[in-house]
Parts: structure tokens; C-alpha cells; sequence
């Protein structure tokens, strides 16, 4: 077996310390540029689906959706 890199653990605490705040926060400014107008690729609403497959066909029709929308948004 050959280790390509290191997760690091972390403990969960109840008082995070600065550094791990704001690597949060880098990423949710990331996911929030990637994403315009704060929307999210699945509607709201609750979904049932018979099998495992079924939900992750669907959620990657809305992220193809999604995508699609962001590029002809931003091509305008």
C-alpha cells in the first residue's frame, strides 16, 4: 500500500481556536464564489427515493443543472 498524503484528525472542541476559524470561513468564501447568489444545486424540499443509486442519479442531474446554469450566467 502506498500513502500518498496525511489527514489530519482533529478532536472536536468546544472552543475552536482562531486558525481553525478561519480556514472555515476560507472555505465557505470558496464554496460561496463557486455557488452565485447563494443558491445551492438541490431545491428545497425532502426527497424520497427508493435506493442509494436513485438519490445520487438525481443529485447529480441537479449539480449537471446547476453547472449548467452558473456557465450561461456567467458567459452572458
Amino acid at each position: 500500500m502506498r500513502t500518498v498524503g496525511r489527514k489530519i484528525v482533529r478532536e472536536p472542541a468546544l472552543r475552536p481556536s482562531a486558525e481553525l476559524l478561519r480556514s472555515a470561513a476560507t472555505i465557505n468564501d470558496t464554496l460561496k464564489a463557486l455557488l452565485p447568489g447563494g443558491r445551492t444545486c438541490m431545491p428545497k424540499g425532502v426527497y424520497r427515493f427508493q435506493s442509494l443509486e436513485e438519490a445520487n442519479h438525481q443529485q447529480a442531474e441537479w449539480l449537471a443543472q446547476a453547472m449548467a446554469e452558473i456557465y450561461l450566467a456567467r458567459r452572458a
